[in-house]
């Protein structure tokens, strides 16, 4: 009789189990049939289905090493490209901004150094 209760606890367990594993997948990544006919072949093969489940019809993963890892698909790489890209418009923006305040105050020295005095445009009398 414990063998009995151990067995379908265990029964149950595993079945519950393999329905939350299929319903929580991914529809695309499932190998085989249908997420929607894995369910009723988990709930009425007793056993069988479960362990069919896990042989044939779960998604397999692939270890973290295994997978492609292209910079673009990488999220926190994209954010920084981004915000190494700005970071170089801006300073680009503030050399061009730098040389041409320097290129302007090149322009006004020389404009000073002209000879203008300073003073009015009136012309100077004799007193």
């Amino acid at each position: 009789m414990r063998l009995v209760l151990i067995g379908v606890i265990l029964y149950i367990a595993v079945t519950v189990y393999a329905v939350i594993d299929c319903s929580t997948s991914s529809s695309r990544d499932l190998r085989g049939i249908s997420k929607g006919a894995w369910i009723p072949v988990i709930i009425l093969l007793p056993v069988i289905g479960a362990v069919l489940w896990f042989l044939f019809g779960r998604p397999v993963v692939l270890p973290q090493s295994k997978r492609s890892n292209a910079p673009d698909d990488d999220p926190q790489f994209l954010r920084n490209l981004e915000t190494w890209r700005s970071q170089q418009s801006r300073e680009a923006a503030l050399r061009k901004r730098e040389e041409e305040l320097k290129a302007r105050e090149e322009r006004h020295g020389k404009d000073d150094d002209g000879g203008d005095t300073g003073g009015s445009n009136r012309p100077a009398t004799g007193h």
